[in-house]
């Protein structure tokens, strides 16, 4: 549904206007686009719109998309130094945006229409710091992962704290569902053993760090 949304006239016509980042930046633009797919195919939920990137921004590592490449991470990790570097992110201070879009967005949908907000999985979040934008490969992940164990496991507990604080926060702010978007579609390339320990713990560990919150509010 939400990208579905995308090829909406309305969501066409304001991009004529705004970048996929103002969109973001701009809590009122981002609540109207949450709600397009509700108001035009009466649809049961809606989706918050935002990007799984956008806690990169605080995290510092800069964040751009061109068009038609995707995302482009200006300062990827690849040492043990640049994951110490990577300051705490406070969901409320640093991605006030995307709670107000939740706010707006909540007051203006009728009763019984649900709020579906989401986070990128710790491994996804990785990935994507790693290589610099999207892989087909994931060379610079794996090699990190299998030369460097233990910066990988820093980073990832790093990214699967933000990711439980930023889905409470989100919750606090009105999302009545949650979602954690699924791992890079690279994970079936690792050796099978390496699976679980690299990816899904990470990911347990950030769906926790909100369920311990909120109980209220599931994650799926």
């Amino acid at each position: 549904m939400r990208q579905a949304g995308r090829y909406m006239p309305e969501y066409r016509k304001l991009r004529e206007q705004y970048s996929i980042l103002d969109l973001c930046h701009t809590p009122e633009l981002a609540a109207q686009v949450t709600l397009q797919p509700v108001e035009r195919l009466g649809v049961d939920a809606a989706i918050l719109f935002a990007d799984i990137l956008l806690p990169f921004e605080p995290l510092g590592l800069g964040l751009s998309f061109a068009a038609g490449e995707g995302p482009h991470i200006a300062k990827p990790v690849s040492r043990q130094a640049d994951v110490e570097q990577l300051p705490a992110v406070d969901p409320e201070a640093d991605l006030g945006h995307v709670l107000e879009a939740v706010r707006l967005a909540r007051a203006a949908l009728p009763a019984g229409i649900p709020l579906i907000g989401f986070a990128g999985a710790p491994f996804t979040l990785a990935s994507y710091a790693i290589e610099g934008g999207s892989s087909r490969t994931f060379t610079r992940t794996k090699t990190l992962m299998y030369q460097a164990p233990d910066t990988w496991h820093l980073l990832l507990g790093k990214l699967a704290d933000l990711v439980g604080h930023y889905l409470a926060a989100q919750a606090r702010a009105g999302v009545e569902q949650l979602g954690g978007l699924p791992v890079a579609a690279g994970l079936p390339r690792l050796r099978p053993a390496a699976q679980p320990a690299c990816a899904g713990a990470r990911s347990r560990r950030g769906r926790s760090g909100h369920s311990l919150r909120h109980r209220d509010c599931p994650v799926s």
